[in-house]
């Protein structure tokens, strides 16, 4: 038999249903993983170990696979998956509208969210702003709180992203980079794989992989430092540096410095960069400072 519940939660389960669109949904009372003030909707696929705190809102067809635990006060809403071992923290929003002036609620689209990610507390993610999109998140990522990621945004794995930052629409994370909390990111603008931003940046171009950016779209070099943690030895960065150095401190104009590189024999990982150069989203690359 489960426990008897205390008083006052009997209280809050004897509420009468709720209308307009939290209509169906109802305080439940599972287990001592699901706090009696929790909504969860009738359509919502929760594993049988899923942590859901107090007056959190699970709203629509939600999966939550073992292991999430949702804080208290979060919704989580829509089209909405969160991978095994994903935690959210108190007050995050996530799958809502995107703030599109133009966007029409009635479009299918969602959020997905792979394995291990940690959302702290009150970080915004909008589902995608495309029909059958999504925004998502890779595995392992770390979004401190009151991160905003913008609709349609694609994040990699292993990112660090501190508190604040905030990404407009379309915005594309690649694998293991920091970025600095205060941070503005405007949309569609490409970040490379272990690219470090300092905090309260204000970035409108691409940041390439490997690259330290800074102020107003500025690069100060490579992130020597992240490079040497995820295993890249002396040889491997000191070719880095080379195709830096050629492409933005060679003096010459973008293109000649990328023509002159690009005949020359290089890693994948240097491939990488120059690709990144070569192939820029379209708000380009940003500048050496």
């Amino acid at each position: 038999m489960e426990p008897a519940l205390p008083r006052k939660s009997r209280e809050i389960l004897a509420l009468p249903r709720l209308g307009g669109r939290l209509a169906g949904l109802q305080p439940v009372a599972m287990r001592m993983t699901r706090h009696p003030t929790a909504l969860i909707s009738p359509e919502a696929e929760l594993a049988d170990d899923v942590v859901v705190g107090p007056f959190a809102v699970i709203e629509g067809p939600v999966r939550l696979a073992a292991g999430v635990s949702i804080g208290g006060h979060a919704w989580i809403c829509g089209d909405t998956v969160l991978g095994e071992g994903s935690s959210v923290g108190w007050g995050s929003v996530i799958g809502a509208n995107p703030q599109d002036l133009g966007f029409d609620p009635a479009r299918h689209s969602g959020v997905r969210i792979g394995a291990r990610n940690v959302i702290r507390e009150y970080v915004t993610i909008h589902r995608s702003a495309q029909e059958g999109g999504y925004t998502t998140l890779g595995e392992g990522n770390y979004l401190m709180t009151g991160v905003h990621l913008g609709h349609d945004s694609q994040l990699g794995d292993g990112n660090v992203i501190a508190n604040n930052v905030m990404f407009g629409g379309h915005v594309q994370l690649g694998n293991r980079a920091f970025l600095g909390g205060g941070g503005g990111y405007h949309q569609f603008l490409h970040i490379g794989d272990l690219a470090m931003v300092q905090g309260n940046a204000v970035v409108s171009q691409d940041v390439p992989p490997y690259c330290v950016a800074f102020g107003k779209n500025q690069l100060a070099g490579l992130n020597t430092v992240g490079l040497r943690r995820a295993g890249f030895d002396a040889a491997a960065r000191a070719e880095l540096k080379k195709a830096y150095g050629l492409l933005f401190g060679s003096g010459l104009p973008l293109s000649k410095a990328l023509a002159a590189a690009t005949a020359l024999a290089w890693s994948p990982a240097a491939r990488c960069l120059l690709d990144a150069v070569a192939k820029p989203s379209r708000k380009g690359i940003i500048a050496h400072g």
